[in-house]
């Protein structure tokens, strides 16, 4: 390891990420803020990238899919508004990045990845970092998990045409969903809340995802 890439300087940045990029920006959630202070970001994507691990921007983590900016990780949190004792449901585990932040402020996480090696090397890391509260499964994430259903909150982490009815249906009422809905190359995060079985909707702001490839989804390719 490098100077430049010292766990001190590392740590240094994180902390700079979490006041300059989060505090600064409105992120007011203090239980999100300690997480992102926790949780190492570096130890999610590749060396190569430790310096940028703490920059304002996505970064690649291998099969064309990214972990996304920090600020846009801590306001999706932030919206869901967890208290410690929720069963959340998060699709797209990726790198496991944001799955660790869920760890730190939530009961129970169960993730779902359909790439194969990327949820190999997120457990690897979640394992690691001693998270126990967490499953993680691969498959189709459109589709949800319905033998652990209802979830008090769900994370989609990839951009769907529409919400999927599966994920609705799986949603406790109340509970609250965190979705970047629209066209692959521009959408709007939503936040879904349940009532008597249907979507109460809130947009608020505009964002890009990858793609959600499944059943429920965009077809791969």
């Amino acid at each position: 390891m490098t100077t430049d890439t010292h766990p001190d300087r590392l740590a240094t940045l994180r902390q700079k990420m979490v006041d300059a990029q989060l505090r600064a920006r409105g992120i007011r959630d203090e239980r999100v803020l300690t997480a992102m202070e926790r949780v190492p970001r570096e130890m999610f994507i590749a060396e190569d990238y430790w310096e940028q691990a703490y920059e304002d921007h996505p970064l690649p983590i291998g099969a064309g899919q990214t972990v996304s900016q920090p600020y846009i990780v801590a306001f999706m949190l932030e919206v869901l508004s967890l208290d410690g004792t929720e069963t959340v449901l998060e699709i797209g585990t990726g790198s496991g990045y944001q799955t660790a932040l869920l760890a730190e402020l939530a009961r129970k996480v169960y993730s779902v990845e359909r790439i194969r090696e990327l949820a190999r090397s997120a457990e690897v890391t979640l394992q690691r970092l001693g998270y126990r509260n967490v499953t993680l499964m691969v498959g189709d994430g459109s589709r949800g998990l319905v033998e652990h259903a209802p979830f008090d909150a769900i994370v989609v982490s990839a951009a769907a045409p529409a919400i999927p009815q599966p994920l609705l249906e799986q949603l406790s009422e109340p509970g609250r969903m965190i979705i970047p809905v629209g066209p692959a190359d521009s959408q709007e995060l939503e936040l879904v809340r349940k009532k008597n079985g249907h979507a109460v909707i809130t947009r608020l702001e505009g964002c890009r995802f990858v793609p959600l490839i499944g059943e429920q989804g965009y077809e791969k390719g």
